[in-house]
């Protein structure tokens, strides 16, 4: 309940912001779609919350709820910060529409948090209200009613729009905003930087700020002269890693990579290169600014971070803690990395050098949760011009003070050290990414114990030799990197299937708060039911479409894709059961010696399930036709009746068999001993 009021505290914070939309001349639109959104998200909420669930058992039974709705109330207040970031400029009105224009964050990052949240809190509504109240009549009508939502036959995107797109704000209208709102805002930009710059508007524009909004109204990718940057409020306050540098322009910080004597033409195709995307997990560049005489360019970053992936785990690990951040922190950085990558994959760039160095992070508010984004993708074009060191170099200096040449292959795949074209691919960046996530579950760089050093190590990792993980890093994420880190680069999956199964395991570690206990090693940790990995070739053999990856992924397939895998998830789940509850029985019938034990009690349970599984989907299929509900209960009422008088009938059959097959045992032993050698028929029938 604490939780669910939080969340209702930042969604009043949010509509007291866009009490002056009128004053917002940063991104209007995108503001507008993401207060509708937390309103909706906050409203399918509250409503399952009031359907389903019992106010007065709040305290006892409402616990499975706090994960979820916590991350319900962390995007909720990240997107508040968004409008307030866009509504009130600090210093100059100039620098924040700089940095703004041309970001991605509101759809790609507070978006796509927001949806995965709703889809993991009505989970979590759902499960809670199973055991809501102590009807058992009301409870097995409610899992029925749970249980139609399920069918497999939702698995069709336009179904599912259409029947739960209001629910999982999954709606065609807000898919629309979410495609248009940017080009909508960039359109207001230039028709308000227009009106200003007529002489007869009440704010005309000085002569240095007819330069800056050139700036802003030019397409990306355009070089500037570097005066428009370097004049004013500029200068350098720190150098970051390799050729960036932290500088302040106008009251504002940004990132600035800065090339001295580079070749115009490598420069430039980096620039083209950086200028192409536009991502919250990727870093971009904004403006490009260039010095003829002094031969410099300036490349203006989309945002400021503040170490490399390497140095804040070696910062945060502890010998006592089982890895070095909270699982669910590291499972969200994984999932942040694999984002990037996706959206540079679909626009056909390899990132070929994928380490922790060319990751960067910044921690986001007071928890430990990481903004990460990857960088360094774009430098291969400029390196005869301005060597780089080699990946790893800058960031484990102190750490690795030997070998510092030969542990860079332990990023690279092994066809990549055969063969030096196969760097660029798909297949390489993936098994680079799993030596991250090795590093991120474990807190050690891959072959820091083992003995393979030097000119031996490259020659093991192309044999087949990998890291190897602790007894006690959790096997759903190890199979998975595993997988990423085949020999062969056919069995590795695709950034996509890596993203959609993070979201799905991130869900299960917010809903089971057990499995994230770094402080109790000892203890047993729960596990998913079934294999994501399996969920994932299930759904690509359904849907191929997901593996073309042809097309930039959308934010608003994300809600399909959570339901998709909840419906595999729960007939598989149905399925082992049933098949245990089998095994029971057949294992309780073939044991003669039990009158009426626990076996007879956990058949007949086994034959109650079937008879609830087999309720459920007759229930489903019906669903389809068209029928009032108060018709629809009917009938599953009585297949269920039906179904549980004939099980009924069978287990009493059964049980007065035993007993006089019992009976007929013991008076035949009776006659033996006192020398009557009569036939036991006689007093069995």
């Amino acid at each position: 309940m604490e939780q669910l009021r939080q969340v209702g505290e930042a969604l009043g914070g949010v509509h007291a912001l866009m009490a002056f939309a009128d004053d917002l001349r940063i991104n209007p639109r995108q503001c507008r779609l993401l207060a509708d959104a937390c309103a909706l998200a906050f409203a399918a909420v509250g409503a399952e919350v009031r359907a389903h669930l019992r106010f007065h058992e709040r305290l006892s039974k409402w616990k499975p709820l706090e994960g979820p709705l916590r991350e319900l109330h962390r995007a909720v207040r990240d997107a508040e910060g968004y409008v307030r970031h866009c509504l009130e400029p600090r210093d100059s009105w100039w620098a924040r529409a700089a940095a703004a224009t041309h970001g991605a964050d509101c759809v790609e990052q507070h978006l796509h948090s927001l949806l995965w949240s709703v889809a993991v809190v009505l989970e979590a509504v759902e499960a809670v209200s199973e055991v809501t109240g102590s009807d058992p009549d009301e409870l097995a009508r409610r899992r029925l009613l749970f249980a139609k939502d399920y069918d497999r036959d939702m698995l069709e995107p336009r179904l599912f729009q259409q029947r739960l797109g209001g629910r999982y704000l999954a709606t065609r209208e807000l898919a629309a905003r979410m495609d248009a709102a940017w080009k909508e805002d960039r359109w207001l930009l230039s028709q308000h930087l227009e009106e200003r710059r007529i002489l007869a508007s009440p704010e005309p524009l000085t002569r240095n700020e007819h330069r800056l909004a050139d700036l802003l109204t030019a397409p990306r990718g355009k070089v500037h002269p570097a005066s428009l940057l370097l004049q004013g409020d500029f200068h350098v306050r720190r150098r970051l890693v390799g050729n960036l540098k932290e500088v302040q322009w106008m009251g504002e910080a940004f990132a600035v990579k800065h090339f001295v004597g580079a070749d115009a033409d490598a420069v430039g195709a980096e620039v083209a290169l950086l200028t192409l995307v536009a991502h919250p997990n990727v870093a971009h560049c904004r403006y490009c600014f260039h010095d003829e005489d002094r031969r410099e360019f300036f490349l203006l970053m989309d945002q400021l971070m503040n170490k490399d992936l390497a140095s804040h785990v070696k910062e945060v690990n502890s010998a006592k803690r089982r890895t070095p951040l909270p699982l669910v922190v590291v499972v969200d950085a994984m999932l942040q990395i694999a984002r990037g990558m996706e959206y540079l994959h679909s626009k056909k760039i390899y990132h070929g050098d994928l380490n922790p160095s060319n990751v960067l992070v910044k921690t986001r508010n007071a928890d430990a949760h990481l903004h990460v984004k990857v960088a360094g993708f774009g430098q291969s074009a400029v390196t005869a011009a301005s060597p780089r060191p080699s990946p790893r170099a800058s960031a484990n200096a102190n750490a690795n003070n030997n070998a510092n040449a030969t542990n860079t292959c332990i990023w690279y795949a092994p066809e990549v050290l055969e063969q030096e074209a196969a760097k660029c691919s798909e297949k390489a960046d993936v098994y680079s990414f799993a030596m991250i996530c090795f590093e991120l579950l474990t807190g050690k760089i891959p072959f820091e114990d083992n003995h393979l050093q030097g000119e031996h190590m490259s020659k093991n990792i192309r044999a087949g030799e990998r890291p190897l993980f602790p007894f006690q890093a959790p096997k759903y994420l190890t199979n998975l990197t595993k997988r990423c880190w085949h020999g062969d680069p056919a069995q590795r999956p695709a950034f996509a299937s890596i993203c959609r199964v993070l979201r799905y395991v991130k869900r299960f570690l917010v809903m089971n708060p057990g499995a994230d206990q770094q402080a109790q090693p000892d203890a047993p940790s729960p596990v998913p039911p079934v294999d994501y990995l399996d969920i994932e070739a299930n759904l690509l053999r359904r849907f191929p479409a997901w593996q073309a990856g042809s097309a930039a992924p959308r934010v608003s397939d994300v809600p399909f894709q959570m339901f998709a895998y909840r419906v595999v998830e729960k007939e598989r789940t149905r399925a082992a059961i049933l098949h245990i509850s089998r095994d029971k029985a057949s294992d309780s019938s073939s044991d003669g010696n039990s009158l009426c034990g626990d076996e007879s009690g956990s058949s007949f349970g086994a034959m109650l399930s079937d008879a609830e599984a087999m309720s459920v989907s007759l229930q489903d299929r019906s669903s389809s036709r068209k029928a009032s509900p108060r018709k629809l209960d009917r009938k599953v009422t009585s297949r269920l009746a039906g179904k549980l008088f004939v099980h009924a009938a069978l287990a009493h059959v059964v049980f007065h068999f035993r007993v006089r097959l019992v009976c007929t045992m013991m008076l035949y032993m009776i006659t033996v001993v006192q020398g009557r050698r009569r036939s036991p028929s006689r007093w069995v029938w």
